[in-house]
């Protein structure tokens, strides 16, 4: 029979999709064949599987660390926030509506059979699921009709282990607050605690087990401590716009290294695609808001966003326009290629409707469309920007996540595909592309970053034997899974998989 855990936190970014990783590389590399699973995840960050179905990029990693291919099971109902109250529902890897926040939260349960479907074909074909949580379980507000937290783990009578964020302070409190505050099964379900991101001397830690315990036992709980994980950098995706990854403001441009800026818009979308490029030593990646910060820049990315036309309006409120890009080497990834052209229409309201005049980068035209694509892509590039190296480098792959089709007037296609999808153009210091995922091509990386110093006349030493982009994930979920196994007690963790039909 198929044995389930499931992680929750505290709090969001307490480390709940860090945990289901290393649990996950750390099961398979016992043995088991073990998959992600996150009933209802909330992010800006999302992936196409195989067959073209949408889901959180976050269980794609973790299904990475699995060793195994990412499918819609692993997350059926994924919501991509348009606004501060509102989100576009994407059910089985699809778009379902857009809905505000109190309508979905009205019509969640009608949801949980979808959930339980997808639950059960995981079952069906792995012998560990590791479930993740979302944000805290303890939102007393929204317990009622939950499908994501203690909900869901009543559903599939899932054993839960809490992982609490000790850096940020206050740890004891947001445990015994959490614990506290939930109902009697709820508290039952609980068979661990993981506190994360340490810093110091464990031993510090032991009164504190001590009096969390003494006040547990005021309240009928007993929770023993699973372990405690050290912080540690691991380069894994991050989940949301959470990330400390999005705050580069300590970070300084270099004379000696090529200095790329994305543009950090409101809605950032899928800002995961630039993970290959922060962890190159020959590169300084920042994330900027104004015109000003892109003075020293040898390329400056529009990346993905969620509502292209708020911010394309809030990207000319900061003073970014035709005459101070045009002066940059500009790549455009989905949304920030179709801010490039001359105009985006919305005539079938997909986000707010209406219209609006582009930044004329490139010349071409955007019409919003009712059905999304969605589709994994490989190609050939046949031209390229004149800050690339033009050399023969092999097909590219990539996904493609969105809402729009582009005209093309004069320009030169981009890749083979783009003939007949039109989802790729450029012109001398202009790329624009919908292809998520581009910047994991290490062929393509080293054209770019070499033609980058040669436009620039840069001294830069270009970083050579670098890991293939797949080589150096595998090697940090093995590093994962080598600090969850040193940090927790495995013995009790199996113990709590034992637990499930107790």
């Amino acid at each position: 029979m198929t044995k389930v855990v499931m992680v929750q936190g505290t709090m969001s970014n307490s480390g709940k999709s860090f945990l289901v990783a290393g649990l996950c590389r750390m099961f398979k590399r016992m043995g088991y064949k073990v998959a992600p699973f996150k009933s209802q995840n909330m992010a800006l960050n999302s992936f196409i599987t195989e067959d073209g179905m949408e889901i959180g990029r976050a269980q794609v990693m973790q299904a990475e660390a699995a060793g195994i291919k990412p499918s819609v099971e692993m997350n059926p109902i994924l919501l991509k926030p348009t606004s501060n109250t509102g989100s576009q529902v994407v059910l089985n890897g699809k778009v379902y509506a857009n809905m505000n926040a109190s309508e979905y939260y009205k019509n969640k349960k009608a949801f949980i059979p979808y959930i339980l479907q997808a639950y059960n074909k995981l079952c069906d074909q792995y012998d560990i699921i590791v479930i993740e949580g979302a944000g805290s379980p303890a939102e007393i507000n929204l317990n009622e009709n939950d499908i994501v937290n203690m909900g869901l783990a009543k559903l599939v009578n899932a054993p839960v282990i809490l992982v609490a964020d000790i850096d940020r302070g206050g740890v004891f409190a947001s445990i015994y607050g959490t614990v506290a505050l939930m109902d009697n099964d709820a508290k039952s379900r609980i068979k661990g605690i993981v506190i994360n991101k340490f810093r110091g001397d464990k031993n510090l830690l032991i009164p504190g087990f001590e009096m969390l315990a003494e006040h547990f036992n005021k309240i009928n709980v007993d929770i023993p401590i699973l372990g405690v994980i050290p912080m540690t950098q691991i380069d894994i995706d991050d989940e949301d716009s959470l990330s400390e990854k999005l705050d580069t403001s300590k970070v300084d441009f270099c004379t000696d290294k090529i200095n790329i800026s994305v543009i950090r818009f409101p809605h950032i979308s899928n800002f995961t695609d630039f993970n290959p490029l922060g962890r190159r030593r020959d590169v300084i990646l920042k994330y900027i808001s104004s015109p000003k910060e892109m003075d020293n820049a040898d390329l400056v990315i529009l990346p993905g966003t969620k509502n292209t036309l708020y911010d394309l309006r809030w990207l000319k409120s900061m003073g970014f326009n035709y005459d101070n890009l045009s002066k940059k080497n500009i790549i455009g990834i989905c949304g920030g290629f179709q801010m490039l052209g001359n105009n985006l229409i919305d005539k079938f309201e997909v986000e707010e409707g209406g219209s609006e005049t582009g930044l004329s980068l490139l010349n071409f035209n955007t019409i919003f469309a009712k059905e999304k694509t969605t589709r994994q892509i490989r190609t050939k590039i046949i031209n390229f920007p004149d800050f690339m190296d033009n050399f023969d480098i092999p097909p590219i792959s990539g996904y493609e996540i969105h809402m729009g089709s582009t005209t093309n007037a004069s320009e030169l296609y981009f890749t083979q595909s783009d003939i007949t999808d039109n989802c790729g153009f450029v012109n001398m210091n202009v790329l624009g592309t919908y292809i998520h995922g581009i910047f994991e091509n290490d062929d393509f990386v080293d054209a770019l970053i070499s033609g980058l110093v040669k436009k620039s006349n840069k001294k830069v030493i270009l970083e050579e034997n670098i890991n293939d982009f797949d080589v150096y994930k595998q090697l940090q979920y093995d590093k994962l899974a080598d600090l969850v196994e040193e940090s927790l007690d495995i013995n009790k963790l199996f113990n709590i998989l034992d637990t499930q039909n107790i």
